[in-house]
């Protein structure tokens, strides 16, 4: 079954202009607005202003400031949900991720990407596909997780990671293009080498 955006109208990963529909931009410019009222409100009323800016969020969420995102509607945070600063959201298509989700900074969650070639490029024209992180995720900082990937329940996605396709549950993965690397195993209990 195929996925309509519903921020575009279009389905999931088809091309798209957010340049010149104008309830795309009033809902971008309204997200933008939010971000920077969370960006500059005290720490007590920022769950308020997430719940105002995303989807759907669970319970204890936090991001510490700044955060932005170009839709909010289209992210939806699981319980005890934390981010780091720095966080950026591009969710053009949905952003899904459980609980106890951990974010450091630096991180970029990329559902949006453009078209090869130059000429379709430069009409403005986007596509977006949606990014899953399963519950006990945890991305290290400065980590670009890119269009349509599923990051599984219990991964741990190294500093410094592009995700451009899916990670399995329970592994270590890490690099450029980020790769499997171990799974994560009794041992790591006891481990205090981190």
């Amino acid at each position: 079954m195929t996925k309509i955006n519903n921020i575009t109208g279009v389905p999931d990963g088809q091309l798209y202009d957010p340049n010149y529909d104008a309830e795309i931009i009033t809902r971008r410019e309204a997200a933008k607005a939010l971000c920077m009222r969370y960006n500059q409100a005290a720490p007590a009323q920022r769950p308020a202003l997430l719940q105002e800016i995303t989807g759907s969020v669970g319970q204890s969420p936090c991001i510490e400031p700044p955060f932005f995102c170009d839709y909010g509607s289209n992210i939806h945070l699981g319980d005890h949900f934390y981010a780091n600063h720095n966080l950026v959201i591009l969710d053009g298509a949905e952003v899904r991720c459980g609980d106890h989700v951990f974010i450091a900074p630096n991180v970029g969650l990329y559902t949006a990407g453009h078209p090869l070639d130059s000429a379709r490029r430069n009409a403005g024209l986007e596509y977006a596909k949606p990014i899953t992180l399963g519950n006990n995720v945890w991305i290290g900082a400065g980590s670009s997780v890119l269009p349509g990937v599923t990051i599984g329940d219990g991964a741990i996605i190294g500093a410094g990671s592009v995700v451009s396709r899916d990670i399995p549950p329970n592994v270590v993965a890490v690099g450029n293009p980020c790769k499997v690397i171990r799974e994560i195993n009794e041992a790591d209990a006891e481990r205090t080498d981190f």
